[in-house]
């Protein structure tokens, strides 16, 4: 049976705070109706500045969903690492996983826009070695004990709920990702289907004597949404998909990777590219995929429509799937 997520990552161009504020709470109330029907994961990201809402605080959304569910896992893909205090994070994660009963996933990656970095103070050059001290505070935080830190002794609590530490793992498709991720025994998620830097990975575990896996995305793993006809929700929902897979794409270097990384202009290119997929629920049933990533308020879209592509996926599709 495929991995099932909902993703959610609030962008919405344009739209004031009181029908985002209407957004923000239809997506907890979303994740509720998905966690009552068996999906496995909501997954959310981290942006900032970008001038369309994206999520800039995945952990306050991830709170929010925990408090309204009981099962269902929140998987945050991916924060960017080097713009968090590490003694904070630590204990904001440990609460969260405390909250959670263990169901919060965590992807730690460095970022790929600058902008990011100067809006927050912090130095570009330096994201290697703050992603470093990060997650080496976070394991070294999560123990319960006192330890050194820049020059002086703390000590993070509560400990966290799993043991033997919150489900942690080295996000990026770099060579030097992979090696920190080993260097550390720490599970690797590749921003896109790459084997060689898999294999890799595996080399620079026997290297340092270390053991971890990899959560990698398949060839291809198109972001859904549910219609009962397509062709007229192309028409009138297309532009939303477009407009999250130009911003996306204009934020990727020739040397960033990702699994939904778009080189689409039109709606038209965008449907037959199929990063982007609009499905019915016998096709969602058919597809036969590792993993099956609804996307119900893509860009901005109407709420009405996103929950009408939710329940067609847990109402119609997973039962199929669970048969």
């Amino acid at each position: 049976m495929p991995f099932t997520v909902v993703r959610m990552n609030l962008v919405a161009p344009h739209e004031p705070p009181e029908t985002l504020s209407a957004r923000y709470r239809a997506a907890v109330e979303m994740a509720a109706y998905a966690d009552a029907h068996g999906v496995d994961t909501v997954q959310t990201e981290e942006h900032h500045g970008t001038g369309n809402g994206w999520l800039p605080s995945p952990f306050a959304f991830a709170g929010a969903v925990f408090g309204a569910t009981s099962r269902i896992a929140v998987t945050v893909s991916a924060i960017i690492g080097p713009l968090y205090d590490p003694l904070r994070l630590a204990e904001d994660i440990a609460v969260l996983d405390l909250l959670s009963g263990g169901r919060l996933v965590t992807v730690a990656g460095i970022g790929y826009r600058p902008e990011e970095y100067e809006q927050a103070g912090v130095e570009w050059g330096r994201r290697g070695k703050l992603q470093d001290l990060l997650l080496e505070t976070l394991l070294k935080a999560w123990t319960g004990e006192p330890f050194t830190y820049e020059g002086r002794t703390v000590r993070v609590t509560p400990r966290p709920f799993t043991q033997p530490h919150p489900m942690l793992l080295v996000g990026g498709s770099s060579k030097a990702a992979a090696r920190r991720a080993a260097r550390l025994g720490l599970p690797f998620f590749p921003s896109a289907h790459l084997p060689d830097l898999e294999a890799y990975y595996r080399e620079q575990l026997a290297l340092h004597g270390t053991e971890g896996w990899t959560m990698m995305p398949a060839e291809k793993t198109p972001l859904l949404h549910l219609s009962e006809d397509p062709d007229r929700a192309w028409a009138l929902y297309g532009e939303h998909f477009l407009h999250e897979a130009r911003m996306y794409a204009s934020w990727q270097s020739k040397d960033i990777r990702s699994a939904v990384r778009s080189t689409a202009a039109t709606v038209a290119e965008l449907r037959a590219e199929g990063v982007y997929r609009i499905v019915t629920a016998d096709e969602c049933a058919a597809l036969g995929a590792e993993s099956l990533v609804l996307h119900p308020l893509c860009g901005g879209m109407p709420l009405e429509e996103g929950w009408r592509s939710l329940r067609l996926f847990t109402d119609d599709v997973l039962p199929r799937l669970h048969g």
